[in-house]
């Protein structure tokens, strides 16, 4: 074999290294999907079948209606922070704001404390409001989490837009107003869109918050994949993780197709 052979070989195993993390635990997952029998010390499931599948569709699993109100929680979840991050990534990224970078600083905080007593002392707060147990109160510790990308990625995408094409409207007689909703906010929309898909994606994928917050009125679907996992029903478990990773690929699909790579470049800038 040739030394350049011989280089090629280390990028080879990385390369197979990093498949197999990535699609290992993805096939592990399709694996327990479909297996009806799987025993210990097999390697792979002796016997494979769609009866735990009918088991996740009955009406009393109620699989499609957790999938449902969890994608109505994302959906409010989305509303909630973009009506929120547009103006506040405006004044951001166009306003000489004292303490900017403090005020971006403060939307990563509820990053940065543990999340479990932060929950904790939320439900008890909510407890007594009356929102324990409620979407509406399931959606507001979404949008908390949510802001920090909205806000984040909105002030980017405005901050990308040149200011001059915003004076140039004015100049030619428009509004505010008018200038920010012909000029400024269509040219910010790609940067707009991005981070409403990712706040999307992070509510329907929450759990702690709404372990806290929605137990056990609103049953979200992260909370019966991890009923079913507690119980040790490990094939209900990968086809609920299955169906959650559904509109997950879907929209990164809608990003690939819409938001190329030199659109969400435009985002950082």
């Amino acid at each position: 074999m040739s030394a350049r052979g011989l280089l090629w070989l280390p990028r080879a195993a990385l390369l197979g290294l990093l498949a197999f993390l990535v699609f290992g635990p993805l096939a592990n997952l399709v694996l327990w999907a479909f297996a009806e029998k799987w025993y210990f010390p097999h390697a792979l499931p002796s016997a494979y079948g769609l009866a735990f599948w009918a088991r996740v569709f009955a009406p009393r699993a109620d699989a499609m209606g957790s999938l449902g109100l969890s994608v109505l929680i994302a959906a409010l979840t989305v509303l909630a922070s973009v009506a929120l991050a547009l103006p506040a990534g405006y004044a951001l990224a166009r306003l000489r704001l004292p303490l900017r970078a403090g005020v971006l600083l403060l939307f990563l905080l509820p990053q940065a404390f543990p999340s479990l007593p932060v929950y904790m002392n939320i439900a008890r707060i909510f407890y007594r409001l009356g929102l324990n147990g409620t979407v509406l109160g399931v959606v507001l510790v979404h949008t908390v989490h949510g802001l920090v990308l909205a806000v984040w990625i909105a002030t980017a995408a405005f901050a990308a837009v040149d200011r001059e094409l915003e004076q140039a409207a004015r100049n030619l007689g428009a509004g505010p107003l008018t200038a920010f909703l012909t000029v400024t906010l269509p040219l910010a929309a790609p940067g707009i869109a991005a981070s409403a898909i990712f706040v999307f994606l992070e509510s329907l994928d929450e759990f702690t918050g709404t372990y806290f917050v929605g137990v056990p009125d609103v049953t979200t679907l992260p909370l019966l994949l991890f009923n079913a996992s507690m119980g040790g029903n490990y094939q209900v478990a990968s086809i609920t993780a299955l169906i959650l990773l559904v509109p997950s690929v879907g929209f990164m699909l809608v990003i690939e197709r819409f938001l190329r790579a030199e659109v969400l470049a435009k985002v950082g800038g």
